[in-house]
């Protein structure tokens, strides 16, 4: 049976790793076979484990896993033609080979390459349950949400490619590429398509955002949360972590507490009715098995943190050729209850006395709305591009 897969992500710095690690640990503790691997560039999981990690899955205790994706080792086993024709061609124009082989990946690519492992975990079906500490960013997710575009590519472009290449060796003097070369692109095409499947598999994988109650924080979980249903990922769940608690409301903190109860309001009308998730800021470090034990208990109390905690995508973002639709289930509201506002990329959806706020993605910034309609249980909002705003 193919495992559940929740990945985690955020701004960095929020404590992903550790409420990763923390999941890891309870999901192993109810029973399930168990893996959690880093894809972060700059790994921690180790520390917070408090146990040696490396490239391949390393028991950590029974029925853990977890696993430091080496993400040079990725690059050399899924790139390693392209690396050696690109870091030729570059030689040869008078790049320093240290250098060259530095540009022959494009940023990103080594997290992509890391990701990989999702898709090696769901085939082999060894592990029951596969958490992912993401690298701090949703672009990775982003640059696996174009299934259709590759497979075109595949379809059209590969093999005009492969007819051409000798034509690029005799006018512009460029080195033909060798089969390893197209055969390193097109497997990687192929399983970026077959990892867009089993990322948008709802019933199997699910994000989570991991977050603190810090304005700049928040802001950043909305741009991802509207990307991640843009390409029609699911967020089955939010996590503020470092929440401080009601004994330190007077005094030094009082007002931190204050400005942390106006964000976790923000993030309350950003992301309702996903689940959100609490976990306060302790006294010592959340390091080693007892410090995650307790933060796994303070954010999921006594439920099943392997559950699918939420099942339908909240916002919907069409987009096509000037125009946009966004789409935002509101099944209880009452047509006349509602107000619309669009300030900058924010759009600010009132219901009664319920506020929503959606950060809308920075390609729409030249976008204006062009209307609105409240039709079977979901709002729809338009925008139209360089249109004047109503």
């Amino acid at each position: 049976m193919a495992p559940r897969i929740i990945l985690y992500t955020g701004k960095g710095g929020v404590g992903k790793t550790s409420v990763a690690a923390a999941t890891a640990r309870r999901c192993a503790a109810s029973g399930l076979r168990t893996v959690v691997l880093s894809t972060d560039p700059a790994h921690s999981l180790s520390d917070s484990l408090e146990t040696p990690l490396g490239g391949e899955p390393t028991q950590v205790e029974e029925l853990l896993f977890g696993q430091e994706v080496q993400a040079q080792s990725e690059m050399e086993r899924h790139w390693e033609g392209v690396q050696g024709w690109l870091g030729d061609l570059l030689a040869q124009r008078g790049v320093d080979r240290i250098s060259a082989e530095e540009l022959t990946v494009p940023p990103g690519m080594d997290e992509l390459f890391s990701l990989l492992w999702i898709k090696r975990h769901h085939e082999e079906e060894a592990f029951d349950c596969v958490i992912v500490d993401c690298a701090p960013t949703g672009e990775t997710l982003r640059l696996l949400s174009f299934p259709d575009v590759v497979t075109w590519w595949l379809e059209k472009v590969l093999p005009w490619e492969r007819r051409l290449a000798p034509f690029a060796r005799t006018l512009f003097d460029i080195p033909m590429p060798g089969d390893a070369v197209f055969d390193d692109v097109e497997r990687l095409a192929r399983n970026l398509v077959a990892m867009n499947g089993i990322l948008r598999d709802r019933s199997r994988t699910s994000i989570r955002l991991v977050m603190n109650p810090e304005r700049m924080v928040v802001k950043e979980a909305m741009r991802t949360f509207t990307y991640l249903n843009l390409y029609g990922y699911l967020t089955d769940a939010v996590v503020v972590n470092r929440v401080l608690p009601e004994d330190v409301a007077e005094g030094y903190f009082a007002a931190w507490r204050e400005a942390q109860h106006e964000q976790l309001d923000l993030v309350r009308s950003a992301f309702a009715p996903i689940p959100i998730l609490e976990a306060p800021f302790f006294d010592r470090e959340v390091v080693g098995p007892a410090m995650l034990d307790v933060l796994a208990e303070s954010v999921y109390g006594e439920g099943d943190p392997a559950e699918l905690l939420h099942s339908e995508l909240e916002q919907e973002l069409i987009t096509d050729n000037g125009s946009a639709t966004l789409r935002v289930p509101l099944p209880f509201a009452d047509r006349g209850e509602l107000e619309l506002k669009k300030i900058g990329l924010e759009v600010i959806v009132r219901v009664g006395a319920q506020k929503r706020t959606i950060v809308l993605p920075s390609a729409l910034s030249a976008y204006a709305t062009s209307g609105a309609r409240f039709e079977d249980g979901a709002l729809r909002i338009f925008f139209e591009k360089d249109g004047d705003e109503r």
